[in-house]
């Protein structure tokens, strides 16, 4: 097995910290993945990784190797690529996850164009509410909206999400429309909150040019945009969600919109993959793909896309 090879098993090992789990993402047997490693550490005369019944991790020199393996292993790929038809027409498959709701609007209804410019990609598309960790799970990008707090990814601005507030007839029969901010103490909300921390988002409303957070009571917490939107329809209160998914139920009078002069700013929908992953023609090619994409989807349906916030 030639160092470079090596380099790839070591670092999925320090990733998903499994001998087993690498042996299986790069199909391997076992045994090959453990003889590698015990030879590159014979080599370079360094224990790399601790071992223990539950996990692996890097030692201090194994995370420092770490570290140059994943320049060295981009560096090649790129080299190759300059030289391959891999640039021009890329193959392989590539790992996406999206938010479903999203996804389902804007990303999905196109997708035959992408899989028609590039046959040779083979797509894997994860759906959900939760946060992936894309390196751990061999995710390659990620379609993410809201404000960016990872600066261990690479991130690119596809387009600013329109939000407002709604709620259905038969909760305002009950409760009455909301003229002012002051007036959502009397009301009930279906609140949703995170799934990794439990905590509850807060309503936010924009008041001559000031973002206001306002904590709204509710009977249901939910952490599911589907789960969120079917409670607001059976009247259990007020949510606030991007106005994509709000259309059509909006037009036809299932919902209808509250407080829209205090709408809160956009939210921002980005793709962002890992450092390593930058230089991936697969990558690179779906991420401009995505980007046409929300560019046309911005020109065709301003109500729901504000100009994109670079």
């Amino acid at each position: 097995m030639d160092k470079f090879e090596s380099m790839r098993i070591f670092t999925r090992i320090v990733e998903l910290k499994s001998f087993t789990r690498t042996a299986e993402d790069l199909g391997y047997p076992k045994s090959t993945v453990t003889n590698a490693i015990k030879q590159m550490e014979a080599r370079l005369r360094v224990r790399l990784l601790h071992r223990t019944t539950r996990q692996v991790t890097a030692t201090l020199d194994g995370e420092a190797y770490y570290q140059r393996c994943t320049r060295l292993l981009a560096d090649l790929e790129e080299t190759e690529n300059v030289f391959s038809e891999a640039a021009a027409n890329p193959g392989g498959k590539l790992r996406i996850d999206m938010h479903g709701t999203l996804a389902r609007h804007f990303v999905l209804p196109q997708l035959e164009q992408f899989c028609t410019r590039y046959p040779n990609i083979e797509l894997q598309i994860g759906m959900g509410d939760r946060l992936v960790d894309l390196v751990r799970e061999s995710v390659d990008c990620v379609l993410r909206v809201g404000e960016l707090r990872d600066s261990s990814m690479v991130a690119r601005r596809l387009a600013s999400l329109q939000q407002t507030t709604v709620a259905s007839p038969a909760y305002l029969e009950r409760h009455g429309m909301p003229r002012t901010i002051e007036d959502l103490a009397r009301h009930r909300a279906v609140n949703f909150f995170s799934a990794q921390t439990g905590k509850v988002f807060p309503f936010e409303f924009k008041v001559d040019g000031v973002v206001r957070e306002v904590t709204i009571d509710g009977a249901i917490s939910v952490n599911n945009a589907e789960a969120y939107s079917a409670c607001c329809r059976s009247g259990f209160g007020l949510i606030q969600c991007p106005r994509y998914g709000m259309e059509a139920l909006l037009a036809s009078g299932e919902l209808r919109e509250v407080l829209p002069e205090y709408r809160p700013n956009p939210s921002t929908v980005s793709v962002l993959y890992p450092h390593h992953r930058q230089l991936s023609p697969r990558v690179r090619v779906f991420v401009d793909w995505l980007v046409g994409v929300f560019e046309v989807a911005q020109r065709e349906q301003p109500s729901v896309l504000a100009p994109r916030r670079d």
